[in-house]
């Protein structure tokens, strides 16, 4: 399990820890920018939702660049990209300059999982990436955690606009270690590129990688309405003040981060006294889909006590289900397709996040309430299960046959 915690790795869950406070910043200023800028529910509800316009289909291009000239080349560029873009959404004065930048910012952030997927499934070995996909999903978990507080912190000492500059600022600072590191990350990248492996259409055909994106997109629905629209649900529909939503919403997001690791740790633990990969990742998702739909009912439909009960247990299903997200795909798939496997499966995943924030907008829009959002997550949780567990063969390194075939 060592090379599970080496240093790239653990610069890994950084930079993905960065890319989900970036990301979130906005929703957890949801209701000072529309205060400020006079913006409606279904503003901001495009506004949410625009980050994944181009976060959605910009991953395959660059799954497809970080197995042709280098995962670490095309992360450090992105990064660069989306620091500038948090930066410039601190000046913005105007639904269409938040708009534009939210777009920019996407293009910038969907470097994120295909081109760490690639590095991971060439630098670590199948029985470790249990464990460092729970310590990256740890990393990018506890994102929305400490962007909830850290941001809440800024924005009432100082504003909603100071949190958007300063995230932005000390995302560069990610490019200095990894400039070290980028010599062992290349080293790495021409191993696994050592022949071509399968071709695009082969990964497309594959019923597998089309199990892992519906699995995704199930899973990002109601990750990204967490994500996204928590911060706004528990001031406006329980009635809470803007320094105990950013403490309640940032806990949770904590509890979530470190249900990652304990369930990453647990797996690769399983498999190593001989138990069945198989076995451990479906079993988790099963648990976690059918169980994060009964805390959105509760939620959505419970008395406050019993609704707060309901979103730290989907804090907790959601936490052990990640590390499987994206070890499923890298065993799968293995080092020679997995930026394009990841760079689809993402793309159609991260649909659920353009979907979840406009349909919740909407449906808040029209009727005022929460409540009808919540059972739509519920429903959409629970269809999860198809594709994790019937649309998906033993987990185990796919054969894929030679491209000139």
């Amino acid at each position: 399990m060592r090379a599970a915690r080496s240093p790239v790795v653990l610069l890994l869950a950084t930079v993905l820890f960065l890319n989900y406070v970036d990301r979130g910043t906005l929703s957890t200023a949801a209701h000072l920018v529309q205060a400020d800028l006079a913006l409606n529910d279904s503003q901001m509800g495009i506004l949410l939702s625009a980050f994944f316009w181009s976060y959605c289909f910009t991953q395959i291009p660059m799954g497809w660049l970080a197995e042709r000239i280098g995962g670490h080349r095309v992360l450090a560029g992105a990064l660069t990209v989306w620091a500038l873009s948090t930066m410039l959404l601190g000046l913005a004065h105007s639904f269409i300059m938040l708009l534009a930048l939210r777009v920019l910012l996407g293009v910038g952030e969907s470097a994120g999982f295909p081109c760490v997927s690639k590095i991971m499934a060439a630098s670590v070995p199948a029985k470790g990436l249990g464990l460092a996909n729970g310590i990256v999903g740890f990393a990018y978990l506890l994102g929305p955690a400490v962007g909830t507080y850290a941001g809440g912190w800024l924005m009432v000492h100082f504003g909603w606009r100071s949190a958007f500059l300063v995230f932005g600022a000390l995302s560069l600072l990610w490019l200095l270690p990894w400039s070290r590191v980028a010599g062992e990350v290349r080293a790495a990248h021409i191993s696994a590129a050592a022949d071509d492996g399968p071709t695009f259409w082969m990964i497309l055909k594959t019923p597998a990688m089309w199990g892992t994106a519906l699995g995704v997109f199930c899973s990002n629905y109601g990750f990204f309405f967490m994500v996204l629209w928590l911060p706004s649900y528990l001031v406006r529909e329980r009635g809470f003040s803007t320094l105990e939503m950013a403490e309640l919403t940032g806990s949770a997001f904590a509890i979530n981060a470190l249900c990652s690791l304990g369930a990453g740790w647990a797996i690769d633990h399983y498999i190593a006294k001989g138990g069945s990969t198989n076995y451990a990742y479906k079993s988790i998702m099963v648990v976690a889909h059918i169980g994060s739909a009964i805390c959105l009912l509760c939620m959505a439909f419970g008395a406050k006590p019993l609704a707060l009960i309901g979103m730290f247990a989907y804090q907790v299903l959601c936490g052990a289900s990640s590390p499987g997200i994206y070890a499923m795909s890298q065993v799968l798939a293995g080092p020679k397709a997995t930026g394009r496997w990841v760079g689809i499966q993402n793309s159609v995943g991260s649909l659920a996040g353009a979907v979840s924030p406009f349909v919740t907008g909407e449906i808040i829009q029209s009727t005022g309430r929460f409540t009808n959002a919540l059972l739509v997550a519920a429903v959409v949780m629970a269809v999860g299960v198809v594709g994790w567990t019937w649309m998906l063969p033993k987990l185990a390194e796919l054969r894929w046959a030679p491209a000139a075939a």
